[in-house]
């Protein structure tokens, strides 16, 4: 039957303009935000130390939800790079510079780069810095078996959320990576922060010993690490997500269908800052974190899109190729079988 409602198509929203009222931060609330996360982490840490040189073996338990409170001050650090933790730049830089110390992240480095992973998510034409690498179903059929072999192993499990993380976050982030040529801030950014980062070690070496520095440090940094590498894979490596190409891109629809709502529960929803509403946060990365639960609530229509739970999450990293004739991401499994049958 034909059609015969000539109404005009309804505009899309313009997310721009109905997010603006929640860009305003809150100093008070930020600081306390800072407080409430930096304090619990250096308890945690000191008292960790203390029970270990007192051979006290379990006190290693504290690690845990310090690399928790850790993953959190990366989400204030986050939200200093994007501006919105305070209204004036200055304070959002220099805070984000000292959060950078404890989180082995060279602040203007890094923000660099996650602008540009923001300008271009969902971008086929413009992957590489800032992102997960992802081939397309075509690209990695058309690699020689050199390279299927590298791709395979940078998407294995274990490299992707075990050496990725330490690698990225102990290594890499020790030199501007990606930004070799852009000029003298992201190597101010990077040597200012090794040097602090050395400092901070001395004096904890000092004060809680060697063996002590490395264990609680260690474990702190790599589970905080996997942690942070884990969520921003979940945020954009679904199956449903957005990729395309040329004139067809478009940065409302890239960032509301491309990145996605990790609904977590309570708990890993405060030690993550939000950060699991991402695509509110793609839409307006200056509403501070604190108040993306206020547009979940004022906006019902975003609350199931994109939404994934913590155990439908596991089930994402198996996805790995973008299959530009189905629009979503397959597994290698799946691209085979497509392959085969067609």
């Amino acid at each position: 039957m034909q059609n015969t409602d000539c109404r005009p198509a309804e505009k899309p929203r313009s997310w721009n303009a109905s997010l603006a009222k929640y860009r305003k931060p809150s100093t008070a609330r930020s600081v306390f935000e800072i407080i409430a996360s930096l304090l619990p982490f250096a308890a945690l840490w000191a008292a960790a130390a203390v029970l270990v040189n007192h051979g006290q073996w379990w006190g290693l338990v504290l690690t845990v939800p310090a690399a928790g409170l850790l993953v959190r001050l990366f989400m204030l650090q986050h939200d200093c790079g994007h501006g919105s933790l305070f209204s004036r730049r200055g304070l959002n830089d220099w805070t984000g510079r000292a959060l950078g110390v404890l989180t082995f992240t060279p602040y203007d480095y890094w923000r660099r780069t996650h602008a540009i992973h923001h300008a271009s998510t969902g971008n086929l034409d413009q992957r590489g810095i800032g992102d997960i690498d992802t081939l397309t179903v075509r690209e990695y059929q058309a690699l020689p078996w050199s390279g299927r072999l590298r791709y395979r192993l940078y998407r294995h499990p274990l490299v992707m959320f075990g050496l990725g993380p330490a690698w990225l976050f102990v290594c890499q982030y020790r030199l501007p990576v990606g930004l070799m040529r852009g000029g003298l801030e992201p190597w101010l950014s990077t040597l200012a922060t090794n040097l602090c980062i050395a400092a901070m070690a001395a004096l904890l070496i000092w004060a809680a010993g060697p063996g002590a520095f490395l264990m609680v440090q260690g474990l702190i940094i790599l589970m905080a690490a996997t942690a942070g590498v884990w969520l921003f894979y979940v945020q954009h490596q679904f199956e449903e997500t957005h990729w395309s190409a040329g004139g067809d891109w478009n940065y409302q629809t890239a960032a509301l269908e491309g990145s996605s709502h990790y609904d977590l529960p309570p708990i890993l929803q405060w030690f993550t800052g939000n950060i699991g509403i991402h695509h509110v946060h793609h839409l307006s990365s200056k509403i501070p974190f604190y108040r993306l639960g206020e547009v979940m609530r004022d906006f019902p229509e975003l609350r199931d899109m994109n939404r994934i739970t913590l155990r439908q999450s596991f089930g994402c990293v198996k996805l790995v190729l973008w299959d530009e004739d189905t629009r979503r991401l397959v597994s290698f499994r799946q691209a085979r079988t497509a392959s085969a049958a067609a």
